[in-house]
């Protein structure tokens, strides 16, 4: 193992590979621009290499588990991931050394990785994509079991309390970390997720779509049993049926868990001339059917998982200048604050109301949108956030003398990263001008 100098770092994700996964990418280029040394272990997608580095990120990946389904499911995953990752994480410890184990959840078991290397005097940093507990009962609402929820909570304090810092996603996680898990306020640090304003632009809006002559409704995301697209599917039927609104069509982008029994209840409601299931497109593709929707939503229902946590497609839709339909949810109100129509939790009808409303009203949704667009390029773009996460290993690795050279070549980086303000996208033509909206899970 090699001598340690003290800006080294071992990232563990399980829930997607790198560089797939968009926030431990931010955050591992930042860290690595800053003059820290990053690895990262993860599941391999399809056709990746074992071991690469990308943007001087160095990667080891394994061979990624099948998808989990049922309880026993995830205890494999879970188990074969957490093994995988320990035997990866001993060929950097005596290849290339590491100081500290940044882990990203969910899962919470990294913990145990984390122990095992406090005993050789590394520094454990918690980064905390996901509440766990609340996430496992809104996956499984009718079937969740209350001794899985308490050990996921039990987890999730061993976590809290032997990191040396955590790192919380927005102002609802940070509070859970405070008084669930008893962390000092001062050993958490709000690092948002954020738009890299410099990878977006505006693409010609598909032409299939526009040429339907009916207002574009968006959505893009994950489909999983809690992201809520069975409610927007509900509120399209309302809209059809109960407002006698044909005049619509809805472009939903991505896949999940949730897809097949999407589909078939979109049979069951007879949305078929309504509800374009696109699957997993290219970045490209997806850019495009952006391009053309008039209006896009977040259907995300209430619960304690969704209330808490900040979803990262109404930052997409405010970043592309897309006014919102979404239900009143406390994290949706501080990201999108009047970049969207916000419609009672849990109420399609309420929701089919709004998009009704908004349907109606193009002079409203260029406000909402020009809204979401300058909120995004003066508050929520990811250049905000690497200071933020600069100063945790600030305050987690004390630097010395070898390192002051790293230290000088952070600062010039985060100065160099600071929000641009004249950053603006320029506005469309009239005839778009209604046009113009991720992950993680998250």
């Amino acid at each position: 193992m090699s001598a340690s100098i003290n800006n080294r770092i071992l990232m563990l994700l399980e829930n997607l590979p790198y560089p797939q996964d968009l926030r431990v990418r931010r955050e591992a280029v930042a860290l690595a621009a800053a003059g820290y040394r990053v690895s990262v272990i993860c599941p391999a997608a399809q056709g990746q290499p074992r071991r690469e580095t990308v943007n001087g990120v160095r990667v080891y990946r394994f061979s990624a588990p099948l998808s989990a389904n049922g309880f026993l499911g995830y205890l494999w995953e879970y188990g074969y991931s957490m093994a995988a990752s320990f035997v990866l994480s001993l060929v950097v410890f005596f290849s290339e050394g590491f100081d500290v184990v940044h882990a990203h959840n969910p899962p919470d078991t990294f913990v145990f990785i984390a122990a095992f290397y406090k005993l050789f005097g590394k520094r454990f940093v918690f980064d905390h994509h996901d509440l766990s507990p609340e996430m496992y009962c809104a996956r499984f609402p009718s079937g969740s079991s209350p001794l899985v929820r308490h050990v996921l909570v039990l987890l999730e304090k061993l976590t809290c309390r032997l990191a040396d810092h955590v790192i919380a996603t927005n102002e609802s996680y940070k509070n859970v970390e405070m008084q669930r898990d008893h962390v000092p306020e001062s050993r958490v640090t709000i690092v948002r997720n954020g738009i890299e304003l410099r990878r977006l632009r505006q693409a010609e809006p598909d032409r299939a779509l526009r040429s339907k002559g009916k207002t574009i409704i968006g959505y893009v995301g994950v489909m999983g049993f809690q992201d809520g697209v069975d409610y927007l599917l509900r509120a399209l039927s309302h809209l059809l049926r109960d407002l006698g609104r044909t005049d619509f069509y809805c472009v939903i982008i991505g896949t999940g868990d949730a897809w097949p029994s999407l589909k078939a209840l979109a049979q069951e409601l007879a949305l078929g001339d309504y509800v374009w299931f696109t699957g997993f497109v290219s970045n490209e593709d997806l850019l495009s059917y952006l391009s053309a929707a008039d209006i896009c939503v977040d259907p995300d229902p209430s619960n304690p998982f969704n209330d808490r946590s900040t979803m990262v497609k109404m930052m997409e839709y405010m970043a592309l200048g897309k006014p919102i339909v979404a239900f009143d949810l406390p994290e949706h109100r501080f990201t999108a604050q009047d970049a969207a129509l916000y419609a009672t939790p849990n109420d399609e009808r309420a929701f089919a109301g709004a998009l009704a409303q908004l349907m109606d009203d193009p002079r409203r949704r260029e406000i909402l949108a020009s809204f979401g667009r300058r909120r995004i390029e003066t508050e929520l773009a990811w250049d905000y956030s690497i200071p933020k996460l600069l100063e945790v290993y600030r305050t987690v690795l004390s630097r010395p003398e070898e390192t002051k050279q790293a230290a000088a070549s952070g600062a010039r980086i985060e100065h160099q990263l600071q929000p641009q303000p004249q950053l603006q996208f320029q506005p469309l033509p009239p005839t778009r001008a209604a046009n113009y909206e991720q992950g993680d899970p998250t």
